[in-house]
Order: structure tokens, then sequence, then C-alpha cells
């Protein structure tokens, strides 16, 4: 019976749904699936892309962790893909495989003043009060006048950890470095900045909710952004997750004015066009253009600029893939260039003579660097089964390794000295963050540095 090694690129959900979806598929040939991560710990932007204060998200672990625990799937963890590994490597080693890489990284937004000290890329931040190994221990938070710029989930959990007591986050698995840094946050002011009105955010009803339950933070709402056209009642009427934004809001609206030590602004009909320079090289204040229904249910500009004083920014619109070595990538939008998965040459010279929109046979992508950064679970899983679906039928197009064995890819590994971690090391590693939490009172305390993860994970000490 023909034998498919399979090669999967990324330990997030993406990855682990497409070898799960995979081993399920019906089909006549065997598989052998080896995931690999640059991350020693799995679960990608579950783990490390999740406000600590979202337990209920994060409970999509529970279904990844039975996944990988099933046995039949090996883990290679602390990887780098075009450094330990490459895709010549994998050639040689398996008959295809899948890139499952996400978009990590900031989506650019091209105003003046963007780059000045003090302007930060949501991402970034996330990566850190996350624990993320690759990002410095320590935040810059000296600010007490900060803005968020963007209206999706990822700009108001941005906006949350910056206005939440830290003392508020002790229940959950935050880090204690990160800890620290809020705690010593002397913030005051969180304004977050949306070009459209109430009715076109991008955030969901559940993350809304969770603002009204902060403990000693105000939520301060503008009359001016309830001024509804047509279209917008049209949307609250027809669209359940609409009117349930729209009534959380306006319940909001009816509170008195309160007393507590923080508070975060929700500025809506706000186009940023500007990061003011205090004179010094930093930012100073954001300026932005008030925009207006235009009966659609879109926005044109006013003309009218308005200015508020800040001393941080956080840019908030969006995520970006990353390119991989030797793979190819459109710069444009983010994603490996593919055709429902399976991986097209754009043109990339290194590629040789093929002609543009050839498949590269034996090469697929799945996830968020196939599609870009859209769409929550739901999506991930139907995205993966599409692309299993075409590596499936292209049995006859897969490569045809020289040593395909599975031990072959552990000895090429050996010989590099590459220190990778496996499913077991990351039981161990588990289980330490557990231990740290009991010892607390808390469920679990992230290790962050990434040579003590693997020394843990490796079982060295």
């Amino acid at each position: 019976m023909t034998k498919l090694r399979l090669a999967i690129v990324g330990a997030g959900p993406a990855g682990i749904y497409a070898a799960d979806i995979l081993l399920k598929a019906e089909r006549n040939f065997e598989v052998s699936i080896d995931l690999f991560d640059h991350l020693p710990a799995p679960y990608g932007l579950v783990r490390y892309g999740v406000a600590p204060d979202h337990p209920r998200i994060k409970g999509i672990i529970t279904a990844l962790r039975d996944v990988l625990d099933r046995g039949d799937i090996r883990v290679f963890g602390n990887v780098r893909f075009g450094i330990d590994i490459t895709l010549d490597d994998l050639k040689k080693h398996y008959n295809a495989v899948i890139f499952a890489t996400g978009a990590v990284r900031d989506a650019d937004l091209d105003i003046p003043g963007i780059d000045l000290d003090g302007s930060y890329g949501a991402a970034r931040f996330v990566s850190w009060f996350d624990g993320h190994p690759d990002v410095p221990r320590s935040w810059p938070l000296e600010d007490q006048e900060v803005a968020v710029i963007g209206n999706g989930n990822v700009a108001l959990d941005v906006a949350r950890m910056l206005a939440k007591h830290a003392d508020d986050l002790l229940s959950t698995e935050i880090p204690t470095n990160v800890y620290e840094g809020l705690k010593a946050s002397p913030v005051t002011d969180v304004h977050v900045f949306g070009r459209r009105g109430p009715t076109s955010v991008k955030f969901t009803p559940l993350e809304l909710r969770e603002l009204g339950d902060l403990p000693d933070v105000d939520i301060v709402l503008y009359d001016e952004d309830f001024d509804y056209d047509d279209a917008a009642r049209d949307a609250v009427a027809s669209n359940k997750q609409v009117f349930v934004i729209d009534k959380v809001l306006n319940k909001w609206r009816e509170r008195p004015a309160g007393t507590a030590s923080r508070r975060l602004h929700l500025h809506f009909f706000a186009k940023p066009v500007e990061i003011v320079n205090d004179g010094e090289g930093r930012v100073g204040a954001i300026r932005y253009e008030r925009t207006t229904p235009d009966g659609q249910g879109g926005v044109v500009g006013t003309g009218e600029i308005r200015q508020l004083p800040i001393q941080a920014v956080y840019r908030a619109v969006g995520y970006f893939g990353s390119p991989l070595p030797g793979v190819p990538f459109d710069r444009k939008h983010g994603v490996i260039p593919n055709r429902e998965g399976q991986v097209l040459w754009k043109g990339d010279p290194s590629f040789g003579s093929k002609s543009a929109n050839t498949q590269l046979y034996g090469v697929y992508a799945t996830g968020w660097i196939k599609r870009g950064p859209v769409g929550l679970i739901g999506h991930t899983k139907s995205d993966a089964m599409e692309t299993v679906r075409h590596l499936i039928n292209d049995l006859g197009n897969w490569w045809r390794p020289e040593s395909p064995s599975e031990q072959s890819i552990v000895d090429l590994l050996d010989e590099r000295g590459v220190q990778y971690t496996n499913l077991d090391g990351w039981h161990r590693l588990d289980q330490h963050e557990l231990a740290l939490g009991s010892d607390e009172g808390r469920v679990r305390v992230k290790v962050v540095p990434r040579d003590e993860m693997v020394t843990i994970s490796r079982g060295v000490r």
C-alpha cells in the first residue's frame, strides 16, 4: 500500500486540524505525519495570541490536545524552518508539506508619525502579554493617555489589557513579568478609534460585554456617535449580532458618569490621519478626521480634524503573513499564493522557468497563510478540509523522497544539533507550568524564556 509521509510546518490550530482531518479522511493509503513548529510548545496563536483573561477561547486547546495525545502525530518543536530544516530537506524525507504558519506580524498603517517612539504594533504587544519567548521580557508602560487604532477583537483585547488593573489578572496564566509590568502602569485613559460607526464594528458581542465588567474602569461613549442613518438602523433590525452590540452600547450610555480611576473611551466615526510628534521624536497626540455615514453602510470624511493628547499608540488594524525561505509569497496580501490550498508559482526566479500560476506539486497551505488573517476556528477547519482534499487527489504528483523513513528526520535534526522538543516534552512543560500556578493558587503560570522552555521540555534538569 502507498504511504504518505507528510510534513506540516506550524503547530497551531490550522496545522493540527489539517493533520486530524487527513488521518480521519477516506483514503487508500497509509499516513505518517510530522508536525514542526519554531516554538518549543504547540498551539500557536491559541497559546500566544489570545488574551490571558479569555479562558473560554483558550478551551480550544483542550480539543487540540486531544488530537495530539492520540499519539498518531509526531511533534517537533523548537525547529526553525529555513534554518534548522529547509524545503530541500523536506523533499528528501517527505512526500508533501503543508504550510500552516499563520500571520503573526502587524499590518501596516500608512499615516504620518506612525513610526514615532511610543507607537507600537498590537500583535507584538499581544505576544508580550501572552509570554511569547521571542519578544523582550519588559514593555514600556509609562504613559497615562494611550490610543488604540482599530475596531476588531484584537483592538479590544489590547485596550482591555491596558485598562484592566493587573491584580484582576492574577487568576489567569499571566506571566510574572507581565503582571509586574502592568502593575506599574500609570495609565488613566485608553482611547479606541474606529473610522466607522457602532453598527459597523468588527468585534463580537462577547468581546464587547467583557469591557463593561472591568472593575474600577469606566466606559466612556459619546452621544454624537449614535445619530444613526437608515442603513445603520436597518443593520440593527436585520442582524442579530449588530442588534446585541447596539443594545450593549446604548445600555452603557445610560450609566451615570463614574468615578473610576481609569477610563476606556470608544470613539466611532473617527479616522486617524496623523500621529503628532511631541517635538522630541515621541508620540504627543493623535489627529483624526471626523467621518459621517454615506447612506450605504460606509462612511465619508467630513473634513473636520480633531486632536487628542496621547503619549502612546497601538495599531490593531490586522495581522500580516511572513515569507518563508524557498516558498512563493504574495507580498501584497501577505499569503502564500495558492489555489484552494495548492501552492502556486507566481514568478519567483528561484523556482526556475515555470509559468505563472503553475502548481508546485507537493507544496500546500492552510489557515491564515493561505487565505489571510480572517475568520474563526470554523473557517480554519473548512480551510484544512479543502487543502487536504487536494493533497489526497494529487497522489500521483507527490514528491518521491530518497529517505522517507521516520527515523531519518530524527537523525538529520540530531546531526545538526537541533535542540528539538517533542510531545512528551510538551507534557513536561505543561505539568511544570501547572505546578507553578498551583503554588500561587492559579491555574497556570507560563514559562517565558525559550531556553528554559527547551530545558524543561527535554528533561535536562
